[in-house]
């Protein structure tokens, strides 16, 4: 039997909702720094996470947990999938050593992947197995 923890699936979808309109790159641009959100930092990265936050939020109101719990641990690839997609763009854009060199001292990941992982390990730990003892 599955039992959902929901104060801790609440704060996970909530988090992860959140963590998508926080700075996730910071880049130079013309000597000046500008935070880029998930948002303009890839449109199909930002399409994919927040279908699957609505996924994750239809299943948890309405009680699928067999689906919720399968959804939860493919969130949380698709946050490590997502941020290393993003880190090894950031520093093979070009395919030339000195371009990507300098192209990589541009962009520094900042404080919304923490929210966004944060938010994945708390939807991933809120569904457990638990036997029925009769």
């Amino acid at each position: 039997m599955l039992i959902v923890n929901k104060p801790l699936a609440i704060i996970g979808l909530i988090l992860v909702f959140v963590a998508g309109f926080c700075p996730i790159l910071q880049v130079k641009i013309i000597f000046e720094w500008v935070n880029w959100g998930l948002y303009k930092t890839d449109i199909r990265l930002f399409l994919i996470t927040y279908s699957f936050i609505a996924l994750l939020s239809l299943c948890f109101f309405i009680r699928q947990l067999k689906a919720f719990r399968l959804l939860t641990r493919v969130m949380f690839i698709w946050v490590l999938l997502m941020a290393a997609a993003v880190y090894f763009k950031s520093t093979h854009y070009f395919g030339m050593k000195i371009a990507d060199n300098l192209l990589g001292k541009a962009i520094h990941f900042q404080w919304g992947w923490i929210i966004l992982g944060i938010g994945a390990v708390l939807l991933l730990f809120s569904v457990k197995k638990e036997r029925l003892s009769v």
